[in-house]
């Protein structure tokens, strides 16, 4: 039994059981990813997937007990090497942070640039994608830290910490009929096209809930998954938009005028997360702790251990 064997099972699963793409990760052929596979299912003793002819298809019940304990076992394996580098003083590693553009773009930068002057030797990689590939991100390793508004504590793999809230707010051009109201109400705000997040970005799910359970149909003509896209197009008079207050706090395109909305659509709620179980360097927890001040190192150790 190798290291080798056990990332061949773990990432046909992950993969989907396509044997070109798990050959790809491993930076392997695919003969060597399947010798891999059924050498170990030999010293087994057990068949770990369901085949079609040479064909993967899934995991057989044994598999899937079997799997649970490969994963263990890959990421007590990177816990070691973690402590290895953390007991032996080394201050200097890379920290790979996966995010949404509204959090690398408005929230992160103070947070990354403290950091950086207390660990220089520290090199930081931002991964910017959906709140979904983030968590498969952290969850695979790639990320050691996810940062997201939605989607976060859906994933058992994961621990989560709830760090700030905030609202959105309306976005309109100066001269628009909403730029002066004191309370917009969610009728009044349909009447005009709505330019807003992509579904399952930076809140969208509470703007559409407000909606719904108004009973209120929207005219929503562009969507995207950046702060500063949606303001371009409300400048261009395409629409009304709805973003991130933390965008129009410190970004607000010029012509443009922020209207309140904390009382129209329910609080989000920004959550980082880190993968269950895993070791985290001494520069991870002080990222995390920065990023949100009121955690604690020693609350954060016991959410990661839970179950373990």
């Amino acid at each position: 039994m190798n290291f080798q064997q056990l990332r061949s099972i773990r990432e046909a699963a992950r993969r989907g059981y396509n044997l070109t793409e798990v050959a790809n990760v491993l930076f392997t052929s695919q003969p060597g990813v399947s010798r891999q596979i059924r050498e170990l299912e030999e010293e087994l003793g057990v068949e770990i997937f369901e085949r079609n002819g040479k064909r993967l298809t899934g995991l057989t019940d044994p598999g899937k007990g079997i799997l649970q304990i490969i994963e263990r076992l890959l990421l007590e394996a990177e816990n070691l090497r973690q402590a290895s580098q953390e007991y032996a003083g080394e201050k200097s590693g890379t920290l790979a942070v996966a995010t949404t553009h509204t959090q690398a773009r408005y929230v992160l930068p103070r947070v990354v640039q403290s950091f950086r002057t207390a660990f220089p030797d520290v090199r930081i990689a931002l991964q910017q994608s959906s709140p979904e590939h983030i968590a498969e991100w952290v969850i695979s390793g790639k990320a050691d830290v996810g940062i997201a508004t939605e989607g976060l504590s859906q994933f058992e793999e994961l621990v989560s910490f709830p760090c700030y809230r905030w609202s959105h707010m309306i976005v309109v051009p100066e001269d628009h009929p909403l730029s002066g109201a004191h309370k917009v109400s969610l009728q009044e705000l349909a009447a005009y096209p709505l330019i807003t997040y992509d579904v399952g970005f930076t809140g969208r799910s509470h703007i559409d809930d407000a909606f719904r359970e108004a009973g209120i149909a929207t005219d929503i003509v562009l969507t995207a998954m950046d702060s500063d896209v949606i303001q371009q197009y409300v400048s261009l008079g395409m629409g009304v938009g709805i973003v991130a207050s933390m965008a129009v706090e410190t970004n607000l395109a010029r012509g443009l005028r922020a209207v309140e909305a904390a009382h129209l659509f329910a609080p989000n709620v920004t959550r980082l997360a880190v993968r269950r179980g895993a070791y985290l360097r001494s520069y991870v927890y002080e990222f995390i702790l920065q990023f949100a001040p009121e955690l604690r190192r020693r609350d954060i150790e016991t959410a990661l251990n839970a179950g373990a």
